[in-house]
C-alpha cells in the first residue's frame, strides 16, 4: 500500500510508533540511516533531515558536508524484529543539497530519471531478483568464520539442508514488510540459499533488494549465524549471484524484449563495472553457471542472458552476470538505457547460443566475446563508454574506477 504524507503522520500518531528510520544507501548500495523521533517527521518531509555526508566515501569532504535526507511516504515499512511497543519504521529518502537540488551521488534518484525517461518513450519495465547468499557458524566472540552452516546440495531438504527454518523466517518477514517472495531453496554452496521475488516496477524491485539484504543478515544473526552476500565466499565453491529477470511492456503493445536483449548484450562489457564491483566479482566468472561469454539462449543456464520458458506475463529474460554487490538503483537504471537504446536502434539479437559453454571446444569459444575478466579491464572500458558517461555522473565513475 502506497501511503500519503498525511497518512504517514496519522500512522506514526495512532500505532505508538518511537523511532523512523531514513534510508539511504551510498554510491555501492550498502543501506544507511538516520534515525529520527516522531515530533521530527513534519520537519522532515518538508525540509528534510541534515547529516555529515562528509563521512560516507564517495560523498563530498569537509569543505561541502551538508546533504538532507528527505523521506519518501510511499516506502513506509514497520520493521518486524524491532519491538511490538514502541515501533521503528523505515521509509527511504531522497538525498539533496542544501539548495533543494538532488544529489548526483543518489543512485535511487538516478533509478527514477532512467524509469521516467523510460515511459517518455511509452516503455514500462519490470524487475525480479534472485540473490544468492551463504550462511556461516560464528565463533565465541560472534565473529563469523569460514564454516559453511551445512553441507547440503542443490534444493536439498531437511535435515541435510539446516536453512529451510532461516529461510522461511526471512520470507515470512519480507512478507509482513508488505514484499511478496516467490520461492526459495537451498543453492549448490555448502550453506548457500537462495529466494527469488516476484517481478516489480524498477524503483521497489531496487529497494526490495536493499531490504531483502538487510532482513536476511539480522534473521541470519539472531539464529546465530552469518549471512554472507559476498561474490566469492569460498574459493572452490560456487559465487553468488544476482540474477536479474528483465520484463518489459510497451504502450503500443510492441514486442520490445529481443531489443531489450540486444542493446544489453551491446552494452554488457561496458556496464559490467557497475554489476561486478570488487575484485573478487570476477573469480566467479565461467564456473558453476556463471557465464563468461557474452552470449544469449532459451534456458541454457551458462549463458549471459537466457529467456526461460515462460508464456504471457510470465516471459522474460534473465540477466545472469551482476553479484550481490552490485548497487541496484545502478545496475537496474543501466539495464533501462541499454534497453531503450536497443530499441530505438532496433538492434537484433546475435546468434543464439544453444550448447554449453562450459563443454564447448576452443574451435566455438575462440571466436566469442567474454565479459571483461578483471576489475581493472571493466574499469577501462566503462572509462572509455561514451554510454556511461552519458547516464552515469563523472563523480560515480570516478568513484568506481579510480579506487
Amino acid at each position: 500500500m502506497k501511503y500519503s504524507k498525511e497518512e504517514v503522520i496519522q500512522y506514526i500518531q495512532e500505532d505508538d510508533v518511537k523511532f523512523i528510520r531514513l534510508a539511504f544507501c551510498d554510491v555501492f548500495g550498502k543501506q544507511k540511516n538516520i534515525s529520527i523521533m516522531p515530533q521530527e517527521l513534519p520537519r522532515a518531509f518538508e525540509y528534510g533531515i541534515a547529516f555529515d555526508a562528509s563521512s560516507i566515501k564517495g560523498f563530498g569532504d569537509e569543505t561541502h558536508s551538508d546533504l538532507f535526507l528527505k523521506p519518501e511516504s510511499e516506502t513506509l515499512a514497520v520493521l518486524p524484529w524491532r519491538p511490538e511497543h514502541g515501533k521503528v519504521v523505515r521509509m527511504f529518502s531522497s538525498i539533496t543539497h542544501p539548495s533543494g537540488k538532488i544529489f548526483d551521488c543518489d543512485t535511487r534518484s538516478l533509478l527514477k530519471k532512467a524509469v521516467d525517461q523510460a515511459a517518455q518513450a511509452g516503455i514500462s519495465f519490470f524487475f525480479g531478483a534472485e540473490q544468492e547468499f551463504y550462511l556461516f557458524t560464528l565463533d565465541q566472540q560472534g565473529n563469523a568464520t569460514s564454516q559453511p552452516y551445512d553441507t547440503a546440495g542443490y534444493m536439498d531438504i531437511a535435515p541435510e539442508d539446516k536453512g529451510e527454518n532461516v529461510r522461511r523466517e526471512i520470507c515470512l518477514t519480507l512478507e509482513q514488510m508488505g514484499i511478496r517472495p516467490e520461492s526459495s531453496h537451498h543453492e549448490e554452496g555448502p550453506g548457500q540459499n537462495e529466494i527469488d521475488f516476484r517481478y516489480s516496477d524498477p524503483l521497489t524491485a531496487a529497494d526490495n533488494v536493499l531490504t531483502f539484504q538487510t532482513v536476511v543478515k539480522t534473521v541470519a544473526r539472531r539464529n546465530g549465524l552469518y549471512a554472507d552476500f559476498s561474490p566469492k565466499p569460498l574459493k572452490d565453491q560456487p559465487g553468488n549471484g544476482f540474477h536479474i529477470n528483465i520484463s518489459v511492456k510497451s504502450a503500443n503493445g510492441d514486442d520490445n524484449l529481443p531489443y531489450v536483449i540486444g542493446g544489453i548484450l551491446d552494452k554488457t562489457a561496458q556496464m559490467t563495472a557497475f554489476f561486478n564491483p570488487l575484485p573478487d566479482s570476477y573469480l566467479r566468472f565461467g564456473h558453476d553457471k556463471a557465464p563468461k561469454y557474452i552470449s544469449w539462449s532459451s534456458e541454457n543456464r551458462s549463458q549471459l542472458v537466457r529467456i526461460p520458458a515462460a508464456i504471457g506475463e510470465y516471459r522474460r529474460a534473465e540477466l545472469r552476470s551482476p553479484d550481490p554487490t552490485a548497487n541496484p538503483y545502478l545496475a537496474f537504471a543501466l539495464i533501462i538505457y541499454a534497453g531503450l537504446d536497443g530499441i530505438n536502434r532496433k538492434l537484433d539479437l546475435p546468434v543464439v547460443s544453444d550448447f554449453n559453454l562450459f563443454k564447448a571446444g576452443p574451435d566455438i569459444l575462440d571466436n566469442m566475446k567474454t565479459i571483461p575478466q578483471t576489475l581493472q579491464k571493466a574499469c577501462e572500458i566503462a572509462k572509455q563508454s561514451e554510454f556511461i558517461s552519458k547516464h552515469i555522473p563523472k563523480s560515480i565513475i570516478d568513484i568506481y574506477c579510480n579506487r
